[in-house]
């Protein structure tokens, strides 16, 4: 599995590029010209069972789970880490730090005789600095960097909140729009967008709007705007077989704000996202 995120702006001119650092559950990009010098993104803030839509989150979906870090470059630019899920699968995680991005590139493996619960899991990119708003969820209100956020529906650039934005769910507020395929009944019990994406793609533009932070990951569970002014592109495990092992990749894009040249970049990475033309 891997994931991606994407940063476009003003000048995210050529520099010594973004470096990797591990705090706790956090995982801290760090570069001069990003906003407030740091990108926090709580890695990984679940792994999840199927039918959670309409579920208590901590009795029913949450999988516990203990990560471990393997290693960290001298350079700080490659890190490694372990997961170890209640169910006994194993998720090893390589994470490479560019000049404008961050590729992850995951190995989930089951080693037990039985089925592995989980289904998704949740990378949370936290993006208050980013957008220009407050990084203490005490301070504002939490909806505020909505109009900075994006999505792709019916192949156009939709800001938030989309047209149709759906309110009622077990969990308010927040938004979920599911991959095509994903049955309806294993997303994040928040409200559920009856809209499908375009594309997997989906990020934010800064207080200034110069940069543009974007991120996927395939496969793809869902995208999924939350209550902590974050965005996530979760990805998709799909309950692994015994003895199975099924690789995964992502990507965080940090890049100038050039929706165009963002598309292209994205369309290289993950062709086969590209096939999908719900509204």
């Amino acid at each position: 599995m891997s994931l991606t995120l994407l940063l476009a702006g003003s000048s995210w001119a050529a520099g010594p590029g973004l470096t990797l650092e591990r705090q706790a559950n956090w995982l801290i990009l760090r570069d001069a010209r990003l906003p407030g010098g740091e990108l926090r993104i709580n890695y990984l803030e679940a792994y999840c069972r199927a039918d959670s839509t309409a579920a208590d989150w901590v009795k029913h979906t949450v999988i516990p789970h203990t990560s471990q870090l393997l290693s960290l470059s001298a350079d700080r630019k490659v890190l490694r880490l372990r997961d170890t899920l209640a169910d006994g699968l194993v998720v090893e995680h390589t994470i490479t730090a560019g000049d404008d991005e961050v590729s992850f590139r995951l190995v989930a493996h089951n080693p037990t005789d039985r089925r592995s619960q989980a289904q998704w899991a949740q990378p949370c990119v936290r993006l208050g600095m980013f957008t220009g708003f407050s990084p203490d969820l005490r301070q504002g209100d939490l909806n505020d960097y909505l109009p900075k956020c994006f999505l792709f529906l019916a192949d156009r650039l939709n800001r938030m909140p989309t047209r149709d934005w759906a309110t009622r769910a077990r969990y308010t507020p927040g938004q979920v729009w599911g991959a095509p395929h994903v049955p309806r009944t294993d997303l994040n019990p928040r409200p559920v967008s009856a809209r499908v994406p375009s594309n997997g793609l989906i990020g934010c533009f800064s207080g200034d709007d110069r940069l543009i932070l974007a991120t996927a990951w395939e496969p793809y569970q869902e995208l999924f705007q939350g209550v902590a002014r974050c965005l996530h592109s979760d990805f998709r495990l799909g309950g692994i077989g015994p003895g199975q092992t099924r690789r995964i990749r992502g990507k965080i894009y940090l890049v100038n704000n050039d929706v165009p040249a963002l598309l292209r970049r994205y369309a290289r990475d993950f062709p086969e996202q590209l096939s999908t033309r719900a509204h």
